[in-house]
């Protein structure tokens, strides 16, 4: 018998899951809510879902195994909490959360109950971090004393009608969501490859001047007005990493919205939107192809998704990545984000089924989201460095 899982928000990233989850040979039944009750109609048939929920609440009064939060970035946090008090186990959309403490109950939840926790970090999986992780275990890089990671999305390029989408009239008041909150697939594409922790970060945030409403302190839910950041930490080991978070930026992110670069001692690895490079002391490798994702399916489950966007959310599966230890079922149907959604789907179900700590567990999630979150009080305070608390290693 497998286990059920209650998808919360019938949003651009739900129909991707939904068709994975449902297709998944552990998965016996996929469930669906959102807090408006057409969309949740309209996905439930047009994705196959015989079993909704009139709410959240609903959900979890409700004999369902594990709840998945595709909701508004703010919201995780409280929702995630909420799901492990009622004794289900959590995947939830970047970022963990927008508080610290949030993060600290999580994971105390996690550790009082045994449920399962997964932030689904599509960085984990980029082709370039699987690479440099096999690259670092091979030695290759010697020792990595310094690393960035970028996640350069401009406004323009479908990132207004998303929030349009998700927030209604009052759209603008949202669509300033801090940058820097939102930090995961800079910090975490870093973090997945080099192991480390951040311990403390400086960082500078840009005041946007665009005029149109959106990062304007008078508008903003969140009191920001910075369109841009950058942060610069030191992690456990002495090494650097610097990330940036852009939303106004001349760069074509529909092609590579993340991007990284690792430099070691022997060796380096070097992310442009089209190329990318391996580099020794004796020379310089294109590695650009085995970067590149193949596309999967077509627009069927795109229409609520801006054409800027789509390219993102068709993106399949590279050289690097392990095909074989995915479910047979999963051959043909929507990937998305360079082919992180088959491995993201896929490791939490094993990890619930099979009562194992999925790769980006509740302690992992916390090392890639708590940086931002400081991160943003360091910029607020015109970049004074400030030390990331640390809840340490998963369990064995």
């Amino acid at each position: 018998m497998g286990i059920s899982i209650g998808v919360v928000g019938a949003g651009q990233f739900a129909p991707s899951f939904l068709r994975l989850w449902s297709a998944h040979p552990d998965v016996s039944e996929v469930r669906l809510t959102d807090v408006i009750p057409e969309r949740t109609a309209q996905m439930a048939a047009k994705q196959g879902i015989t079993v909704t929920h009139a709410s959240f609440e609903e959900m979890l009064e409700s004999d369902v195994d594990a709840v998945a939060i595709f909701t508004q970035r703010w919201l995780h946090g409280e929702m995630a909490i909420k799901a492990l008090e009622a004794g289900k186990h959590v995947y939830s959309t970047v970022p963990m959360a927008i508080e610290a403490d949030q993060i600290a109950r999580i994971i105390e939840l996690v550790k009082e109950t045994g449920l399962t926790y997964m932030m689904g970090e599509t960085s984990y999986y980029y082709p370039s971090s699987v690479y440099c992780r096999q690259k670092l275990a091979d030695g290759a890089f010697g020792r990595v004393f310094y690393s960035e990671g970028d996640y350069v999305h401009d406004m323009d390029l479908g990132f207004y009608a998303a929030y349009q989408y998700s927030g209604g009239e009052d759209w603008k008041k949202t669509a300033s969501f801090p940058p820097l909150l939102y930090p995961t697939h800079a910090v975490g594409n870093v973090l997945s490859v080099t192991g480390q922790h951040a311990t403390h970060v400086s960082a500078i945030g840009v005041k946007d001047d665009r005029g149109d409403g959106v990062f304007d302190k008078d508008v903003s839910q969140f009191d920001n007005d910075f369109s841009n950041a950058t942060a610069l930490f030191k992690l456990a080991d002495g090494s650097i990493m610097r990330t940036n978070e852009m939303r106004r930026v001349g760069y074509p992110s529909h092609i590579r919205e993340s991007r990284l670069r690792v430099f070691g001692t022997e060796g380096s690895f070097e992310q442009l939107a089209t190329t990318t490079l391996w580099q020794t002391k004796e020379g310089v490798e294109d590695v650009s192809q085995l970067m590149e994702t193949k596309a999967t399916g077509d627009d069927a489950d795109l229409e609520n998704v801006d054409p800027a966007l789509r390219d993102a959310f068709r993106s399949g599966l590279s050289p690097v990545h392990d095909r074989s230890r995915l479910p047979e079922e999963f051959a043909g149907l929507h990937n998305g984000h360079e082919g992180s959604h088959h491995f993201l789907a896929d490791d939490f179900v094993r990890a619930v089924a099979d009562k194992t700590l999925p790769p980006i567990n509740a302690w992992v999630s916390a090392r890639y989201t708590l940086p931002g979150i400081y991160a943003h009080q360091s910029a607020l305070q015109g970049g004074v460095q400030l030390e990331i608390p640390d809840h340490g290693d998963a369990p064995a």
